[in-house]
């Protein structure tokens, strides 16, 4: 999951690849791999989908973000990297296959143990979004079918839309109005994520420069930077991580609490 957002250079007063990126090697470079702060984003959509169901099962809960994660936060991650190193790791080719074959047969193996333990017909309702789930990872990250997932709204309903969807008929076997509404703002939030982090993408892997001036009313003046330019988007991309997951994380609590 991911829209290879953060590759800038040095120039632009963003040395790392991504403002949440760690020093490159070792295991740091597999910390900056996932994406902390959007897995953390997307797995809460998950969160979400399955508070609004009428009665939340802990142990599904947790097997629907530990798929999301295995598929979202570590096989869509490899092949975006896999994908003209965004993030500049040392990661080996192999690897990152790897990670993304198993991330998503991970993914598969939880989702058949769902369908097991809900058993017949509600289980069943599960297999759609099997189906749906590795397809729209390959199909978004290889960008297949000549990029038509690959765009603003493939962003918003697969990593938006979709994991709330999963959430809750993950608890319920059904959907349900209460969760097509849910699935309607992770759409319309993760619109929001993609139409900012575009332009911090931009900013940090292409613009070498920004000149001219911002003159106010009052006559007074600032120098347009990349750093201008860059921060408020960034600035707003990690509150809004933040805002995503605390809400998710009080929602479990207050249903499982």
């Amino acid at each position: 999951m991911t829209d290879k957002e953060d590759g800038a250079p040095e120039a632009s007063g963003a040395a790392r690849p991504a403002f949440y990126a760690a020093r490159p090697g070792a295991w740091r470079d597999w910390w900056t791999l996932l994406h902390p702060p959007y897995t953390a984003w997307h797995l809460s959509y998950v969160v979400i989908g399955a508070c609004l169901a009428p009665h939340v099962y802990l142990s599904r809960l947790l097997a629907s973000v530990a798929a999301f994660f295995l598929a979202v936060g570590v096989a869509a991650h490899a092949l975006d990297e896999l994908h003209g190193r965004p993030l500049r790791t040392s990661i080996p080719g192999p690897l990152l296959v790897g990670a993304a074959v198993a991330g998503l047969a991970g993914a598969l193996v939880l989702g058949a143990v769902g369908v097991a333990v809900v058993g017949w017909p509600a289980g069943w309702v599960l297999l759609p979004f099997m189906v749906a789930g590795p397809v729209l990872v390959v199909a978004y990250n290889a960008e297949l079918f000549g990029g038509l997932v690959h765009t603003d709204l493939g962003f918003a309903a697969a990593w938006g839309a979709f994991p709330t969807l999963t959430g809750y008929a993950a608890q319920t076997g059904t959907v349900s109005v209460a969760a097509v509404l849910a699935a309607g703002g992770a759409l319309a939030l993760s619109a929001a994520q993609r139409r900012l982090s575009a332009p911090a993408r931009t900013i940090r892997r292409r613009v070498v420069r920004a000149e001219g001036t911002i003159t106010f009313a009052d006559g007074k003046s600032v120098p347009v930077t990349t750093r201008l330019l860059l921060d408020p988007l960034e600035r707003a991309l990690r509150a809004a991580s933040w805002a995503i997951a605390l809400l998710a994380a009080a929602l479990a609590v207050a249903r499982l609490g």
